[in-house]
């Protein structure tokens, strides 16, 4: 018979400590398993109680009422008419602001949480609130559908409970076992996350599928001048990843090449950006060069090899079986190109719009299965007529994944990136 029994604690003075996230009114018994897992392992335990009700089984080493009092009010006013709609901000808020003053003092090393639904929600709010890189798990009933409202744009770590969370039993031994050792395992990781400054920021970089040649190119051109790139997946997730990166100072300069998250906000696509997206560079004053990348055409999640209706008059083609990748005609490009409008003009500062004239995407150029000249034509016009002072365009004959237009599509951002530098 498999045994789950910790060995003796070898805990030392100079131990990993991960904070565990649990309501101990009603997950106690695995709290106190999870700290003797961890403890087994040499690591350190902060038990964080963000229960509001029911009276702990085992103690705490913050107490609930400490995390009331530190979201702002006391543990009696939330028990005078207990919700869970007024007690989660306030836990939320405390469980985080005790989270930053800890790591800050090089205390706390990973976070860990353990829930059902509304454990999940609240848990991976708090772990949203950490900085990118500091370890998050998040050990979850519903980890096993779309975890993308917990997650959102942070690297939380989801781990399937596989049982209700819920006593102790064979399976949640072994999977809060497995926790602990991933949990404590990050907390000892020893890469830092560090960012590179002064003339060589780091550079945000959007990529498509239908860009990958274009956008490893440019990672040569970069990597060869001595910058450092992060590529983000523009699915609506990376292109916010990226803006949200801008505003923690971890960006310093932007190579938008994937706008295909603009395309997708307007006519409703799975890769929508939301309503921030493409104003955040700007509004910092970062160096930016845009190109129209994929923003030709329009990811839809479909039954497999079905086209809707209104697609139906539309040059499409099929990304793979549940993506549909229909063709903007002339108006609609027109449509994109308007709210590119608004959403610079909001932003303000400046920047380079690049224009591949002869395809936006490997699907959009000469044989490629969305290729309309007509409407890249009448998007392009809409833009010249309408960017905002401050955004120079620049239409280029060549393809977005076209060596040449790639080339002055980087040095453009360099010359960006150089010429700020000087002036400061």
């Amino acid at each position: 018979m498999q045994k789950n029994h910790p060995a003796p604690s070898t805990v030392k003075p100079s131990a990993r400590t991960v904070a565990i996230l649990v309501t101990l009114d009603t997950k106690g018994a695995e709290a106190g398993y999870l700290r003797e897992q961890i403890e087994a392992f040499g690591g350190r335990v902060l038990l964080i109680d963000v229960g509001v009700v029911g009276a702990p089984t085992i103690p705490g080493d913050v107490s609930r009422a400490e995390v009331a009092a530190a979201g702002g009010t006391t543990l009696d006013e939330l028990l005078e008419n207990p919700t869970r709609q007024a007690a989660s901000p306030v836990m939320n808020a405390g469980a985080l602001k005790i989270l930053r003053e800890r790591i800050s003092r090089g205390e706390v090393h990973a976070v860990l949480g353990i829930g059902g639904t509304q454990g999940t929600s609240n848990h991976t709010q708090v772990m949203g609130g950490l900085d990118f890189g500091f370890p998050k798990l998040m050990v979850s009933t519903v980890a096993s559908g779309d975890t993308s409202a917990f997650v959102g744009i942070k690297d939380i770590t989801m781990m399937f409970s596989v049982s209700d969370i819920l006593g102790l039993n064979p399976i949640t031994r072994k999977i809060l076992a497995n926790a602990a050792g991933a949990a404590l395992g990050m907390a000892r990781c020893e890469v830092e996350l560090t960012i590179p400054g002064g003339e060589k920021p780091l550079i945000g970089m959007t990529n498509l599928g239908v860009l990958t040649a274009g956008c490893m190119h440019a990672l040569d051109l970069f990597h060869e001048r001595g910058f450092e790139v992060i590529v983000f997946h523009a699915v609506g997730s990376g292109g916010r990843a990226m803006e949200q990166m801008m505003k923690d100072g971890l960006i310093g300069a932007v190579f938008d090449y994937g706008l295909g998250e603009i395309a997708d906000e307007v006519f409703d696509g799975l890769r929508a950006g939301g309503p921030e997206r493409l104003s955040v560079a700007g509004s910092l004053g970062l160096p930016q060069v845009l190109v129209p990348g994929g923003l030709e055409h329009v990811g839809l999640l479909v039954e497999p090899n079905t086209v809707p209706e209104r697609w139906r008059d539309h040059l499409y083609t099929f990304h793979n079986p549940i993506i549909l990748a229909p063709r903007l005609n002339a108006d609609e490009m027109r449509r994109v190109a308007r709210e590119i409008i608004v959403r610079l003009e909001r932003a303000g500062g400046t920047g380079v719009f690049m224009m591949p004239s002869r395809g936006t995407s490997r699907y959009g150029i000469e044989g490629g299965e969305l290729r309309d000249a007509e409407s890249d034509a009448a998007f392009a016009d809409e833009l010249r007529r309408g960017l905002p002072a401050g955004y120079e365009f620049v239409e280029v004959d060549a393809g977005a994944e076209d060596d040449g237009f790639v080339e002055q599509a980087v040095e453009c951002l360099i010359g960006l990136i150089e010429g700020q530098a000087s002036e400061t």
